[in-house]
């Protein structure tokens, strides 16, 4: 049976006790009890009686009191309910609290709308209001702090000031005192935090040490653990960013995300294990269950899907795409895996016109530009005739299967096979080594060495026929010279001939009549 002690309050709507129980009162009362226990026992009819009689005594309109102490079920004035030793001990002018335990809400003077269930629950709790604390302890050491709410046994045990916080779970931050709108569901969620605000942890020890870290999300069991004074980080997973101590701006989606996580900043890990050995890497993103696993101190590394970048460890500035990559590798840009991956298709080329340099792919599937600089290649020799056999080569017209080319647009070009016959330098090669395709550009640096040859012919039958064309020249002058010289030699000639007959005439002229001689005579 409930030992009551009758009180009379003071006037007013406060309520007025001492600050502790009256322990040598009680036991008087106990006593006095014990002693009359064999009389009530003897005569229960009288008992009925007086209890009656007690009863429409504390319920009479007496003026400026109310109740009994400890009072029955039932509520005080203003709202107020207590029940349980120096439950709403101290309060004066509060309204609308409810307390149950023994000391719930023990100095709770003018708080309002204030809610204690446990022992011990918001005892300290003074002028704060819209606060509820469930279990044993929950906001022990609240004094003014507004709007939080505890449930379970040490929840937001030593909160002093802090406001807006929720905390549900044995020790769901338990050590917070000025933080505030910080939400721990789980038992030990936030249980180091201080004065860290905007933080949700939900899961057993998520963000279990954080201290001054704000704007932290961890959702899953151990998620954000080690976390002290890092912030903005996201954490949803068991085991999500597990070590992660003050790197902030991460986020991590699954379990064990991150987890080896310390100090790096800006990192995203979406799949369980993404991103699980890395330290202090900053700017990675890994996308795809143990993507950028063996990560450890590389940054600005992308992976997108299962096992994407699984080998990179230190390397910087990869991107991996359904590629595991290669360990220590950088600046290398990785999709799809030799072999499995047999087409590509890849939108916005094909009929976009752009300059630039021809693009070529090694048998590793690397594409790369083929240089030309002198500091990359070795034994460099003329190529003279190796460029004859170009002349055994027959270029042929022909149409590509349907299956290729469904429009059978016409082509030009070569048949692998019988290039291979004549110089199998010329072939491109197939993963089953059969002939694929003919390496047209070295069949071009041929064609071109062929060219200069013939050019070189022709600038030299052009020298020798402009040699022989002067030298026709030459003597064409010399005969044109020859020819005047006939012409003034015979013009002289004929001039010395016509002299001649002048002088033959003359001479013919002076000479005497020849005298006949007549022998008969």
């Amino acid at each position: 049976m409930k030992t009551k002690h009758m009180k009379t309050l003071p006037s007013g709507n406060s309520i007025s006790r001492s600050p502790l129980p009256r322990p040598r009162a009680r036991e008087s009362f106990r006593s006095s009890f014990s002693e009359g226990g064999s009389l009530i026992t003897s005569h229960y009819s009288l008992l009925t009686v007086l209890v009656f009689a007690l009863t429409c005594l504390a319920l009479s309109p007496t003026p400026n009191a109310f109740g009994v102490l400890p009072p029955p079920d039932g509520g005080y004035p203003n709202f107020n309910t207590a029940e349980g030793d120096n439950a709403l001990f101290s309060l004066t002018t509060g309204s609308a609290n409810t307390a149950i335990g023994t000391a719930a809400l023990g100095n709770n003077t003018t708080g309002d709308f204030n809610t204690a269930s446990g022992f011990r629950a918001l005892v300290n709790n003074t002028t704060a209001t819209f606060n509820t604390g469930t279990g044993a302890f929950a906001l022990q050491s609240n004094t003014t702090g507004n709007e939080n709410t505890a449930n379970g046994a040490s929840a937001l045990e030593f909160n002093t000031t802090g406001a807006e916080n929720t905390a549900n779970g044995a020790g769901a931050l338990e050590s917070n005192t000025t933080g505030f709108q910080n939400t721990a569901t789980g038992t030990g969620a936030l249980n180091s935090n201080t004065s860290g605000n905007h933080n949700t942890a939900n899961g057993y020890q998520a963000l279990f040490s954080n201290t001054t870290g704000v704007d932290n999300i961890a959702n899953g069991f151990n998620a954000l653990y080690s976390n002290t004074t890092g912030s903005s980080n996201t954490a949803n997973g068991a085991g999500a960013l597990y070590n992660n101590t003050t790197g902030s701006s991460n986020t991590a989606n699954g379990a064990n995300a991150l987890l080896s996580n310390t100090t790096g900043l800006w990192n995203t890990a979406n799949g369980i294990n993404a991103l699980y050995l890395n330290t202090t890497g900053v700017e990675n993103t890994a996308n795809g269950a143990l993507a950028l696993v063996a990560n450890t101190t590389g940054n600005n590394n992308i992976a997108f899907g299962v096992d994407a970048g699984i080998n990179l460890t230190t390397g910087d500035n990869n991107i991996d795409i359904g590629n595991r990559g290669v360990a220590a590798e950088a600046n290398t840009v990785r999709i799809g895996t030799q072999g499995t991956q047999t087409k590509t298709f890849m939108a916005g080329i094909y009929g976009t016109a752009i300059s630039g340099t021809p693009v070529k792919i090694n048998s590793s599937g690397q594409l790369g530009v083929a240089p030309s600089s002198a500091r990359f290649k070795q034994n460099v020799h003329k190529m003279d005739k190796a460029s004859d056999v170009l002349l055994a080569l027959r270029p042929v017209t022909f149409r590509y299967k349907p299956e290729i080319d469904p429009e059978g647009s016409p082509q030009f070009g070569l048949v692998a096979e019988e290039v291979e016959k004549v110089n199998r330098d010329l072939v491109v090669y197939d993963a089953q080594h059969k002939p694929y395709t003919v390496r047209y550009d070295a069949v071009n640096a041929m064609l071109l060495n062929e060219f200069l040859k013939a050019h070189r012919t022709v600038q030299e039958l052009k020298s020798t026929a402009a040699k022989q064309e002067a030298t026709i020249t030459q003597l064409k002058s010399t005969v044109a010279q020859q020819q005047k010289g006939m012409e003034v030699l015979t013009a002289g000639l004929k001039e010395q001939a016509a002299r001649i007959q002048r002088v033959t005439a003359q001479i013919e002229l002076g000479k005497p009549a020849p005298q006949v001689v007549d022998n008969n005579q």
